[in-house]
C-alpha cells in the first residue's frame, strides 16, 4: 500500500496472451489495488470477445476500471484515455490505493509516464478534410503526404497509420502549427 500522499502505480505491458491479466489480478488481490485498462481495443464495449479482455470470472476477482466503457461509435483518443486515467489516479489517491495499469498500447503508457501534448480541440470539418486527403493512400502515400504537410511530425512518427496521419494533418490545418509544438519537453 502507498503511504499517505505517495502516488503508486504498477505498469504491466506486453503482447496479447502473455499473462498480464493473471499477474495483475494476483497483485491486486495481495494489496487491494485496482486494475486499470491500458489497451486501446479493450476500452470499447463490444470488443470483449475480439480482444483478450478479462472474462467475468477474472473481473469478479479484482476491481477493474476502464474496460468496455466506450461506445464503439465514439471517437476515443489517447488524450481521452489519459483524462480517464487521471480520474482513476485521483480517486485512487483519495483511497490510498495502488493502481495497476495493464495493456498493450504503448502510446497509452508513454502518455501516462511522459505526459501528453495538450493540442486544442480540432473541429470536425478539419478531421473530415484530412480523412478525405488520405483516403485510398497506402502507408507510403500517407507518409509522403504527411512529410509534405507537416515534416516535423513526419520525422517523429515511425508508422503512418491512418489515425495518426489524419490527426496530424487536421491539427496542422486547424491551428497552422505542427502537433509537435504541443509535445511535452
Amino acid at each position: 500500500m502507498a503511504r499517505d500522499g505517495e502516488k503508486r502505480a504498477v505498469l504491466i505491458a506486453g503482447p496479447t496472451a502473455s499473462g498480464k491479466t493473471a499477474l495483475a489480478i494476483a497483485r491486486a488481490r495481495e494489496n487491494g489495488a485496482r486494475i486499470v485498462n491500458a489497451d486501446s481495443m479493450q476500452v470499447y464495449g463490444v470488443l470483449d470477445r475480439l480482444t483478450a479482455r478479462p472474462n467475468s470470472h477474472e473481473l469478479a476477482r479484482a476491481r477493474h476500471e476502464m474496460f468496455g466503457h466506450v461506445d464503439p461509435s465514439q471517437r476515443y483518443s489517447t488524450g481521452a484515455w489519459l483524462a480517464d486515467a487521471n480520474k482513476q489516479i485521483q480517486e485512487a489517491g483519495k483511497e490510498n490505493q495502488e493502481l495497476i495499469f495493464v495493456g498493450g498500447t504503448g502510446l497509452y503508457f508513454d502518455a501516462l509516464v511522459n505526459g501528453f501534448a495538450q493540442v486544442p480541440a480540432i473541429e470536425r470539418e478539419f478531421v473530415a478534410q484530412a480523412e478525405k486527403l488520405i483516403q485510398g493512400l497506402d502507408e507510403a502515400g500517407r507518409m509522403a503526404l504527411l512529410a509534405e504537410r507537416d515534416p516535423e511530425t513526419a520525422s517523429r512518427i515511425k508508422v503512418a497509420d491512418p489515425q495518426r496521419v489524419t490527426r496530424a494533418i487536421a491539427v496542422k490545418r486547424a491551428v497552422s502549427a505542427s502537433g509537435s509544438a504541443w509535445r511535452p519537453a
